[in-house]
């Protein structure tokens, strides 16, 4: 009963004492004796709350971090596929200038040997009727196309064709091994015989005048078969690269290096109608290997 009586007249006094102490703080401020312990207390509670920052931040931070990763990955992944987008577009724009640069060079030979043709497109290569070298273009018989026509693209011949379907016909590369046609000196009019090598850089040209005059550099162009058919007259074929046999030699011929370039046919014109004879001027591209 003693012990009871002295704790409660003890925790009066500290309740006394508290409310005299709050009274004090209100009516004095930041000037009042409580003043001292007040901020020795946030001082305390304040060291308490930084290093309870220090970490926690942190740790927050790094659980942040991962619920992020989901966002993050799909990011990456929609930049990867936009990448690809764009370089798809920038091919596509190359692919097409190239099949536009293709086509002018086209239509400046046909402009400039008359000839009226078809455009195509080569849509498959490859091995045909026992031939090594033939390629399947986009345009047949509903064209006007038959057999036997002169196949051209803005470099120079290209072949002829030797299958005409509806839609699609066969056209058997001057590279061909059994490949011929007449061809001629552009600047003496030597004519002789062109035959393919098997090789896509070279063709042999036979000289008919074993004492012709040739020099590493002339052009030579088609002879022209009767009736345009199966070759038109006029069409570059390629430039001697070299000589072989001196002249007068019944085996002399010349090695020439094809202006097509036939690992990259695209486009290309069939022609329908040729000239009588041969044009005038002689249309040489500027570089052997176009297309």
């Amino acid at each position: 009963m003693r012990d009871t009586r002295r704790s409660r007249i003890v925790l009066a006094i500290l309740v006394l004492v508290s409310i005299t102490l709050i009274v004090f703080d209100l009516r004095g401020g930041d000037s009042g004796p409580t003043r001292p312990l007040r901020a020795a207390g946030e001082t305390v509670l304040g060291s308490a709350e930084r290093a309870m920052a220090s970490f926690v931040l942190p740790v927050r931070g790094f659980f942040e971090s991962l619920g992020g990763l989901g966002d993050a990955d799909a990011r990456i992944a929609q930049l990867e596929a936009d990448n690809a987008r764009l370089q798809a577009e920038l091919s596509t724009v190359a692919n097409d200038r190239a099949r536009v640069a293709d086509l002018e060079a086209l239509l400046g030979l046909v402009a400039t040997n008359d000839y009226e043709t078809v455009p195509a497109q080569v849509i498959a290569v490859g091995p045909a009727q026992g031939f090594a070298w033939t390629v399947t273009i986009d345009a047949g018989s509903r064209d006007g196309i038959e057999r036997d026509m002169s196949v051209i693209s803005g470099a120079g011949l290209v072949g002829r064709t030797i299958d005409v379907g509806p839609t699609t016909s066969t056209v058997l590369l001057i590279v061909d091994a059994t490949s011929s046609v007449g061809g001629r000196l552009a600047g003496t009019s030597q004519i002789g015989i062109v035959s393919g090598t098997g090789r896509q850089d070279s063709l042999t040209m036979q000289l008919l005048d074993p004492l012709a005059v040739v020099d590493v550099g002339d052009v030579v162009v088609s002879f022209g078969s009767e009736g345009g058919r199966p070759y038109a007259p006029g069409i570059p074929i390629g430039v001697v690269a070299e000589m072989r046999g001196t002249e007068g030699q019944l085996t002399r011929s010349a090695i020439l290096e094809p202006y097509v370039d036939i690992s990259r046919l695209d486009i290309v014109g069939v022609v329908l109608r040729a000239p009588e004879s041969a044009p005038r001027e002689t249309l040489a591209p500027s570089s052997v290997g176009g297309g």
